[in-house]
C-alpha cells in the first residue's frame, strides 16, 4: 500500500505543477479583452452620400445627402456630416440642414445638430418658410419636426421666436411652445425691416 502510494506521488506532484502554472499564468494576463460588440469602432463610412426613401409607388418621399456617413455596429448608430434632408410633398418641399445629423437605428429619426435651417419652400399663397435653430428632430414618416431649443422662424411678412417648436409639416401646422415673440410686418404699410 505504501508502495502504491509513493507510485502516484510524482502523478500528485505534476498535477499540483500544473495547477500552480496554470494559476500563474492567469495572474499574470492582463485585464480582460473588450470584446469587438462592447467597442465603439465604425464599421463602415460613406463619402458623398445620396439615399432615397421610396413609397409604394416608386415615388421618392424624401432624400438624404451627406458629405460623410460613419456607422457604427455595436448601437447601430449613424452619424452625418453636412447633411442636407430633403421631403419632397404636395403642395410644398421642406428642406433641412445642418453641421451634423444622428440617424437612429432604424431610420425613424434624424437629429439635426449645429447651425440647423429648415426651408419650406413657397406654395400657392404662402410664402417661404425659414426655421434656424441649433437642435433639430425631424421623424420624416411622421413628417413631424420638433425642438426644445431657442428657434427662429421668419416669413415674407413675420418674424418669430420661441424656445421649443412643433412642426407638422404634412399638415402645414406650426406651434411654439414657450417664450413666444413674433412681429408682423404688413406688406401694405412698411415693408419688412431686416
Amino acid at each position: 500500500m505504501i508502495n502504491r502510494a509513493l507510485s502516484l506521488l510524482p502523478m500528485l506532484l505534476v498535477g499540483l505543477l500544473a495547477g500552480l502554472t496554470f494559476w500563474l499564468n492567469e495572474a499574470v494576463q492582463p485585464e480582460a479583452v473588450i470584446s469587438k460588440t462592447a467597442r465603439h469602432d465604425p464599421d463602415y463610412m460613406v463619402d458623398h452620400l445620396t439615399a432615397k426613401r421610396l413609397d409604394g409607388k416608386g415615388n421618392t418621399k424624401h432624400t438624404l445627402y451627406a458629405e460623410r456617413l460613419v456607422h457604427y455596429p455595436d448601437d447601430d448608430s449613424t452619424y452625418l456630416n453636412s447633411p442636407r434632408f430633403i421631403t419632397t410633398g404636395s403642395p410644398a418641399t421642406l428642406t433641412v440642414t445642418a453641421r451634423t445629423a444622428t440617424v437612429a437605428s432604424k431610420g425613424e429619426q434624424v437629429n439635426f445638430e449645429t447651425n440647423v435651417r429648415a426651408v419650406r419652400s413657397a406654395y400657392g399663397n404662402q410664402s417661404e418658410l425659414v426655421l434656424s435653430t441649433e437642435s433639430l428632430q425631424v421623424n420624416p414618416d411622421e413628417k413631424i419636426a420638433h425642438t426644445h431649443q431657442a428657434v427662429t422662424v421668419s416669413n415674407e411678412h413675420t418674424i418669430a421666436r420661441s424656445i421649443g417648436l412643433k412642426l407638422d409639416y404634412a399638415n402645414h401646422i406650426l406651434t411654439f411652445i414657450s417664450a413666444f415673440r413674433g412681429t408682423y410686418y404688413d406688406p401694405k404699410r412698411s415693408p419688412r425691416q431686416p
